[in-house]
């Protein structure tokens, strides 16, 4: 009786895995003839920038849809690619597309989830993904996802899987790629990058806007020194230069302005003939490289004179009244937009605050502040600050006088340079 519950056991357990192996292969053919060829990767070409230059070797603009600078594989650091490889995807070197120990640990919480939660990717799965499929969370997608990390293992050599990846992978606020991620946030090329910079860029992918360094510096450190650990316990660096990358102090690059100073009407009308000529498909993505007559030195001193004659002429017709007067209750909305950092040499429109104890003069605009030291106004003496509360009133001298409005329950704009 036993034995015979026995062989019933096995071959209930013979018949279910043939059943099994019988759907998946059925369910691998079915989906394999709607599957997107590999020549897309074997074409590699993805949106680049259009750079435009100056007469003298200055680059003055650029037009994209992705800001992405696409680099050879020998122009990356080797710690950058292993930090990377031990972010994302420990074992890319020995598996063939498709790591099943992370996969089962993605299964069990996604089962536990009652959704996709984790998706357990390899780097190959990624390229998958980016390239040749839709970002939906679904588990026919992932089926897709597995069969074409597999195909591009056996027609692709790990290091061009790293170069589609490296190239082609979002980094946050604007940067695709490792290169342009590099400029974005450390203002040097890629082949620069030290241990401590290529581990913060190699927590990036997870969650770009979550670990900005930007935004988030302190959640984007945590970040690196687990991308640190990883590859230290993938023996990809040793326990000092983990202290080293660890202790190194990052500065953080503000995101530049894609226009040079002073370039701003030229480089439009550059735009717009680049689109008439080329189209708007070409402009944005062909990653063209245009030279052009103006020379951008000659450019910004020409700008630089006429404004500081502007300022000079401005100065001898004396202080002017305020713009307007801004009722506290509006100030949030004066300064919609504020821009993180503010550019030196530019001037901005401000609130002035207060009137501090040294008798200088204080303003803001949004979280910035500053103050105008009273001694640099020497050519619009003499004037007063007074209240907000007195503005409108007899006491205020009409336009064309010499006061600036005020303080108390709120203030009036002024005009300062940062």
């Amino acid at each position: 009786m036993l034995g015979k519950i026995i062989r019933y056991t096995l071959i209930t357990i013979v018949a279910g895995a043939i059943i099994g192996c019988s759907a998946l292969t059925g369910a691998y053919f079915f989906v394999s003839r709607s599957l997107p060829q590999l020549d897309k990767l074997e074409d590699y070409a993805p949106a680049a920038v259009t750079s435009v230059y100056s007469s003298d070797g200055h680059k003055i603009a650029e037009f994209y849809r992705e800001r992405r600078i696409v680099v050879p594989v020998n122009r990356m650091p080797k710690k950058l690619i292993q930090a990377f490889v031990a972010a994302e995807d420990a074992s890319f070197f020995e598996h063939e597309g498709l790591d099943f120990i992370s996969i089962f640990r993605a299964a069990i919480k996604n089962i536990r989830a009652g959704g996709i939660v984790q998706g357990g990717s390899t780097i190959t799965q990624q390229v998958a993904k980016s390239l040749l499929l839709t970002p939906e969370r679904k588990f026919s997608r992932k089926f897709k996802e597995a069969i074409l990390a597999w195909r591009i293992e056996q027609n692709f050599s790990k290091r061009e899987i790293l170069h589609l990846y490296l190239n082609q992978i979002y980094l946050g606020h604007g940067a695709y790629g490792v290169q342009a991620a590099a400029e974005n946030y450390f203002a040097t090329d890629v082949e620069n990058l030290s241990l401590a910079q290529s581990s913060m860029l190699a927590g990036l992918p997870q969650a770009p806007s979550r670990y900005s360094p930007y935004r988030h510096f302190e959640r984007a450190r945590k970040r690196q020194i687990y991308v640190l650990e990883r590859m230290l316990a993938n023996d990809f660096i040793t326990a000092s230069q983990l202290q080293q990358a660890r202790s190194e102090e990052l500065s953080i690059h503000p995101r530049k302005n894609n226009t040079a100073a002073g370039t701003g009407y030229f480089t439009e009308q550059v735009r717009r003939y680049l689109e008439q000529e080329f189209g708007e498909e070409q402009l944005y993505t062909a990653g063209m490289e245009i030279q052009t007559s103006i020379n951008l030195d000659m450019q910004q001193a020409a700008q630089t004179a006429v404004r500081e004659n502007l300022q000079a002429h401005d100065r001898r017709r004396g202080l002017r009244t305020p713009e307007h007067v801004v009722n506290p209750d509006k100030w949030d909305k004066e300064f919609d937009n504020v821009p993180e950092r503010l550019e030196v040499g530019k001037v901005y429109p401000a609130i002035l605050s207060a009137l501090n104890s040294e008798g200088n003069i204080e303003v803001q605009y949004g979280k910035h502040r500053g103050i105008i030291q009273r001694t640099s106004l020497e050519w619009g003496e003499p004037f007063e600050v007074i209240p907000y509360s007195e503005y409108g009133t007899e006491k205020t001298p009409q336009p064309g006088g010499k006061s600036i409005q005020p303080r108390a329950s709120g203030p009036a704009p002024a005009w300062f340079r940062h």
